[in-house]
């Protein structure tokens, strides 16, 4: 089993919008190039983002169903502590899910059970 998830888009990208100035002057003006000597770009002086977890060894990846909440919960776990790092949906939104959930089930009609084995 693998030890991360990915996420890979699926589909053809969105088209992208072309936006035109409203200023005429700058439609009609002549596109200049300049020599790379010439050229200015700004540093990229930021530290890289990281999405891994500190101390990556030491946890576990798991996938839950909350039945009150009919849902799948994705929780990242602490093995030495089984304690939970990350967890989506988060647990107010499970509890909203699991009321709406019941409210859905008491809303919908009872059904009787049929006893008749021959159908």
């Amino acid at each position: 089993m693998s030890t991360d998830f990915s996420i890979r888009p699926v589909g053809i990208p969105a088209p992208v919008q072309i936006i035109t100035t409203s200023n005429p002057a700058a439609n009609e003006a002549v596109q200049t190039d300049l020599p790379v000597s010439q050229t200015v770009a700004a540093a990229d002086t930021s530290a890289p983002v990281r999405n891994d977890l500190p101390n990556h060894e030491n946890i576990t990846r798991q996938v839950v169903f909350d039945q009150a909440a009919a849902s799948f919960v994705f929780q990242v776990v602490n093995d030495k502590t089984d304690a939970v790092v990350n967890q989506f949906p988060d647990e107010a939104m499970l509890r909203r899910r699991a009321y709406f959930h019941a409210l859905d089930m008491k809303s919908e009609p009872s059904r009787p059970l049929s006893t008749d084995l021959s159908a």
